[in-house]
This record gives structure tokens, C-alpha cells and sequence, in this order.
């Protein structure tokens, strides 16, 4: 349990909209694989072959993750919470696989506070490495 809680409050915007995750703001505590510009950009996850079990193996590999809560699930949409473990810092992950199912579009984004000091980008790259090491 952290010392201390800076949860913030849920975002409203999260979800897919017309194939878009919501965009990353200004502050550089966001990531996104749909992201135009290279400060916000991260490569989405290859979804080798178009799996239709992508969301599920996603579940399990978030929620064996640290301070993951998975908080929604859908054929094609996954959200879930990262709280760090001392302070307490809420980041919200999503995950969207559009219809072509080859690739899964990823977004994470500190909810509080202007830097994360790259802990949205590590997230994003440990959840690809698990992913894959999960499709092997």
C-alpha cells in the first residue's frame, strides 16, 4: 500500500473513438502508439498473426505486472490502472486492437504532475516484451 495517494480522478475520456485512443497532452507523462509527434510516439505491439485471445493474454500479462488493476475489458479495449508504489501515482494503460487485429494500439498516461520520469514509456516497453514472450 503507498505512504501516499495522488490517484487524481478517473479520466472521462478514455476508450476508443472512431479508432482513436484520446491524444497525449502537452506534459511529457504520456505515450502513445497513435501519437504523430516523436516526444509522445511509441511503436504499438505487434499482434503476431491477429490473434483473436489478444485482449485475454493481455489481461493476464498486465495483472501479473506491479501495481496494475485491470479495470475494463472488451473485445477490443482494455483499461487499467498503475498506482506506484510509494507516492501512489495513478497512470492509466490502454490497450485497443483495432479490426484488423494485427496490431494493438497502446496509450499510457500519468493522470497527475507534469513528468514521470519515463515511466509510461517502460511500462509500454515491458508490456510489449511480455506480450510477445506470451505469443512465442
Amino acid at each position: 500500500m503507498p505512504i501516499f495517494s495522488f490517484s487524481g480522478q478517473r479520466p472521462s475520456h478514455l476508450g476508443a473513438t472512431g479508432g482513436q485512443l484520446s491524444a497525449c497532452p502537452d506534459s511529457p507523462n504520456c505515450v502513445s502508439s497513435q501519437s504523430q509527434d516523436t516526444a509522445h510516439h511509441v511503436a504499438a505491439i505487434t499482434n503476431g498473426g491477429g490473434d483473436q485471445g489478444a485482449i485475454t493474454k493481455l489481461k493476464q500479462v498486465i495483472e501479473a505486472m506491479e501495481g496494475a488493476e485491470v479495470i475494463t475489458t472488451t473485445d477490443d479495449y482494455l483499461h487499467a490502472e498503475f498506482t506506484s508504489k510509494l507516492m501512489g501515482f495513478v497512470d492509466d494503460l490502454e490497450c485497443y486492437l483495432p479490426a484488423d487485429k494485427s496490431i494493438i494500439q497502446v496509450r499510457s498516461a500519468s493522470r497527475l504532475g507534469q513528468s514521470d520520469l519515463g515511466a509510461n514509456r517502460t511500462r509500454v516497453e515491458e508490456l510489449r516484451k511480455r506480450f510477445n514472450q506470451l505469443n512465442r
